[in-house]
């Protein structure tokens, strides 16, 4: 049972999702209380993660308590344009979907120690796309400079690809998912993924 504020800021993010089941976003636990709260909460997935307890009631004497699971499914408005858009490209969730490795040298380095590189440079008509870039060491990354694949004597380990919006929440709170949620999440990552061999 959580006791301290230390145990509060420790619990996981609470996976949200639309009515239709897909996911939307993560909220913290506070968050997910008030949608309890509002009865928004319609079904929910896996075992309760914590409990939380209120005041007691006037006419009865009992204690209030809500029982806060891992996944909640909320009612509202279905947005599936958001559900089936291009994840926006960050550093930090382009360096876990190559799994902190350099695609070229094939170094596991640190978020720090990685640098975008462009498959095919912006300067030569290359997108900053998640289908054109790549985590890559500094080295590497200086080494290929402004030149394609051709022209030189380096190659990819793997190809670029576009996650979709369940692998980018698994992306984004990497180290922090709980195995419901991977379990979840993992259900509609699509045939390219590399968090599925991580």
């Amino acid at each position: 049972m959580l006791s301290t504020l230390s145990d509060f800021e420790r619990v996981p993010r609470i996976l949200r999702l639309n009515i239709a089941g897909q996911p939307v976003e993560w909220v913290p636990w506070q968050d997910a209380v008030c949608l309890y709260a509002r009865d928004l909460v319609i079904w929910t997935v896996g075992n309760p993660l914590l409990t939380i307890r209120g005041g007691h009631c006037k006419h009865t004497g009992e204690r209030s308590s809500q029982d806060i699971h891992s996944i909640i499914a909320c009612d509202g408005r279905v947005v599936t344009q958001r559900v089936s858009q291009t994840p926006p490209l960050t550093n930090p969730a382009l360096f876990k979907r190559d799994g902190n490795i350099c695609l070229y040298c094939a170094k596991h380095l640190s978020d720090a120690e990685l640098t975008r590189d462009h498959v095919v440079p912006v300067s030569r008509g290359g997108a900053d796309s998640w289908d054109n870039v790549v985590a890559s060491c500094r080295r590497c990354n200086h080494l290929k400079g402004n030149r394609v694949l051709d022209e030189i004597s380096l190659e990819l380990m793997a190809l670029p690809y576009v996650p979709n919006y369940s692998e980018y929440l698994a992306l984004i709170n990497s180290g922090r998912i709980l195995g419901d949620q991977m379990a979840f999440l993992s259900k509609s990552f699509g045939a390219d993924s590399r968090l599925i061999k991580q």
